[in-house]
Order: C-alpha cells, then structure tokens, then sequence
C-alpha cells in the first residue's frame, strides 16, 4: 500500500502551519484536499497560504484552474492518487492538507461515485423550479426520493441538491447508492491527524480571521473577479466569504452584517466539519490546546508519524 500523511480539522485550527512545518521536516510535498485552493486569484477568502507562507514546499492541486471552471469529488480523487503514487515513486510521503471532509473520506476510503457527466436539460429545468418556486421545493423533492442524502443538504445547497436530483433522473439511482468500493479498508497505509481546540477559542480565531480577511481586501478581491467574467452562479463564487460578499456588492446587506454572516457561516462550517471527521474512527485526534507551545505539539504529532513509518 502506498503511504500517506493525513492532516485535517476545523477551519482555522491551523492545518496549513502544521501541514508546512511537518513537510519541511520531512521533505515532502503537500497535496491540498481544499475545493476552494483550486482556484487561481481566490486567495484572501479562501486563506490561501502565499508562496512566502508557502515557504518553498511544493503546494499540489493549489492554483490550478481558472475561476470560472468546475471540479468535482471525482477529480480530486484522480489528481490526488496519481500526485500520491508519483511522490511514493519518489521514496517520499506526501502530506494532504485536508479542508472538504468529503475529498479527503472519499479519496481515502475509495468511493466509488456515479459516472454520469450530467445532462444540461434536466439541470436547467431544475435551476428553472428554484427560480419559479424556492430552494425548498427542489430540497423536498430530494426528500422524496433520498430521504438520507436530503438530511445531509442544506436546502440553500442549491448546486449539491441539483446535482443528486440529476444523478437520480439520469441513472435511476438515488445519492445514497454511492458507496465505498473497499467496504471500510482504507486505500493508502496513512496516518490520519485530526487538529481541533475548544471551541470558544476556534470561533475566536474565525472571527478575527474574518476580520482580517477584509481588512486585507476581500471585496476588492471579489470586485475584481466579477469584473473579469466570473459569475455569481460559477461554482468558485459558491465558497463561505464570496457570496456574501456577493450579496453586499448587490447592496443585500451592509459592511457589518456581511461581516457578522461570513463569521456565523464559517462558525457553522467548522461545526459540520468536526461532524463528519467525527465518523472517521481512523483518525488520530490532537488537541491543540493541551500544549503550552506549538514546537510541543508539532514534535508530538511528529512521533505520532515516525512511530507508523
């Protein structure tokens, strides 16, 4: 089996920090499981480390398609496993900094998704029953169908609800039959770190996250990419941060309440996030705020590694 070095958690625990100080130690590269990384000129909302953060690892699958482009689950998976068998190729591990809980499950335990490309007629017919009705008739009609895939939607998913209702029309299966083809085996010989913290102390690092982002310039960052084509329905504007300030720029809410929704958004990200890594038994959870120094932590999650490899 091929080896891997897993790093995931919460939005703001600090992934990015450990993932690149764990990389120089090792001599490795990182592969983002970030859906949002992706993206090029998508970098004060995302938290896109800069080349100096970046500080001379090699960032894979960071920058690597234009905004107005789409990417899917199932290209992350081809991506990643090809960048991982290379780097393993290499006499090296590579460590994936993971963010999109399902990039990182899916990839890991090998998730087999339905083939289908899609089919524009019924996608329109669907984006044309939000516009006629609202997000919960579509998410209704999901709930019809796939009762358990619909639990795990938000009814204001709009993309993620269309895309389940378009995979049932196409292929007469619902969502819920995508499984894992290795029934519970993982794919890779991989240390899985979970980083978490209390999460007074988490929302307290959104919040000023947040802030900082735009005191930095986010809304100027969104102004730009709109400016240059992007629209508001490209799967990219879709992130925490971008459609908020989205609704500003449409004069939908004002500085302050954009604030307080991209803070209340990202705070219930986080929380979903914790959700779902909590059904991974692999993972080996860190508690951050156990230590009284980051070299601490770091040299623990080190010995963590070494005692596998």
């Amino acid at each position: 089996m091929e080896r891997l070095i897993v790093i995931v958690g919460p939005t703001a625990v600090g992934k990015t920090q450990v993932s690149i100080d764990l990389a120089k130690k090792l001599n490795t590269d990182i592969i983002s499981g970030d859906s949002m990384l992706i993206y090029r000129n998508l970098n004060i909302g995302t938290a896109k480390p800069s080349l100096a953060e970046q500080q001379g690892i090699t960032h894979h699958l960071v920058d690597i398609l234009d905004a107005t482009e789409s990417f899917s689950v199932v290209d992350f998976q081809q991506q990643a496993a090809q960048l991982i068998h290379s780097i393993n190729n290499q006499g090296r591990i590579p460590i994936l900094a993971g963010g999109t809980g399902l990039y990182v499950k899916s990839l890991l335990e090998g998730y087999c998704f339905n083939p289908s490309s899609g089919d524009e007629t019924i996608r329109k017919r669907l984006e044309n029953l939000v516009q006629e009705y609202d997000n919960n008739y579509l998410h209704n009609m999901l709930a019809q169908v796939c009762p358990e895939k619909a639990a795990k939607l938000h009814p204001h998913d709009v993309r993620r609800v269309i895309r389940a209702l378009e995979v049932y029309e196409i292929e007469g299966k619902t969502p819920s039959e995508t499984a894992s083809c290795k029934k519970g085996h993982l794919l890779y010989d991989a240390v899985v770190i979970g980083l978490t913290m209390q999460r007074e102390r988490l929302y307290e690092r959104i919040n000023r996250r947040v802030d900082a982002m735009l005191a930095q310039g986010l809304i100027e960052e969104v102004q730009l990419l709109l400016s240059r084509g992007v629209s508001p329905n490209n799967q990219s504007m879709q992130g925490i941060g971008y459609k908020e300030v989205i609704q500003y720029l449409k004069g939908e809410s004002d500085l302050a309440a954009t604030a307080e929704n991209i803070k209340r958004a990202t705070r219930h990200f986080a929380k979903r996030q914790l959700t779902w890594y909590r059904k991974m038994p692999y993972i080996q959870w860190v508690e951050t705020d156990s230590f009284s120094e980051y070299d601490k932590m770091l040299a623990y999650i080190y010995s963590i590694i070494a005692g596998r490899f």
